[in-house]
């Protein structure tokens, strides 16, 4: 099995757009910064409806936090979060995020390399795992679920392919799992699935993404006038919300190519 190269891993989100688009990988399409104002909130109101029945005075730990927009949200919500970010950039702008936050402990540390000093009512990995080899990802969700509260929750949202897994191995290093592949290796790991979801705003952006990348094969780039396109594009889309999302899957196309799943996932009973 190829695996991705952690150093590579590291070095790309050390340069990373400390903004909402950068960590949402939606800073080379053109688009305005509204679109990933839009996408967050419409994630938010999922993952406020997935969690609903954590409770408030729980603790909540954020692993891979980036520049803290879930993390900020948590502690608007629950008594104590604890975030965890490795890259340097992103951790600043983590910090200054949610400095107002007494309820908010933000630690920059190689996730990996983080030891849990507490138990959690929810576990949140927002597009962590797949920048881990499987081992890894293994590794640390067996360490994550013996700190879950009973009846705590571990969510999950990654991008996902239809079947089998892909790994991309250039300046962009990372591997894109199907949903049987991550149902199969939290089964390993002790824990169950809950709940399944397809995240249909990342769908709609990466209908987007995906063009875009096709505009910029086919167009020489003196003639892309990518910040137009971008803009035209992420508007077209939005307006053509939630119809637009149906057209592949009427005509039999596999589009877009990447999806991305929540799993909601809890200790199996002994």
């Amino acid at each position: 099995m190829i695996e991705i190269d952690y150093t590579k891993v590291n070095r790309y989100w050390e340069k990373a757009t400390p903004s909402i688009l950068g960590p949402y990988m939606m800073d080379d399409f053109g688009f305005p910064a509204s679109a990933g104002d839009f996408r967050f909130q419409a994630e938010s109101r999922i993952v406020q409806r997935l969690t609903r029945d954590v409770k408030q005075e729980g603790a909540v730990l954020d692993l891979g936090s980036g520049i803290g927009v879930w993390a900020e949200g948590f502690a608007r919500r629950f008594s104590l979060v604890t975030a965890i970010e490795g890259s340097r950039v992103l951790f600043q702008s983590l910090q200054k995020r949610c400095a107002a936050f007494t309820n908010l402990r933000s630690i920059h540390c190689d996730v990996m390399k983080f030891e849990p000093d507490a138990r959690y009512d929810l576990i949140f990995l927002g597009g962590l795992l797949m920048y881990l080899n499987e081992r890894d990802v293994t590794a640390l969700l067996q360490k994550l679920v013996q700190c879950l509260e009973p009846g705590g929750m571990i969510l999950c949202r990654e991008s996902t392919v239809r079947e089998n897994s892909l790994t991309l191995n250039g300046d962009y290093q990372v591997v894109y799992r199907s949903v049987s592949d991550y149902q199969r290796v939290f089964g390993q790991c002790g824990l169950g699935v809950r709940h399944i979801e397809r995240n249909e705003p990342y769908g709609l952006i990466e209908m987007g993404s995906e063009l875009i990348e096709k505009w910029q094969k086919l167009v020489p780039a003196r003639f892309q006038f990518l910040r137009a396109i971008g803009h035209l594009t992420y508007f077209g889309l939005r307006l053509g919300n939630p119809w637009i999302m149906r057209v592949p899957k009427a005509l039999g196309i596999a589009f877009p190519m990447l999806e991305n799943h929540y799993f909601v996932l809890d200790a199996k009973a002994s």
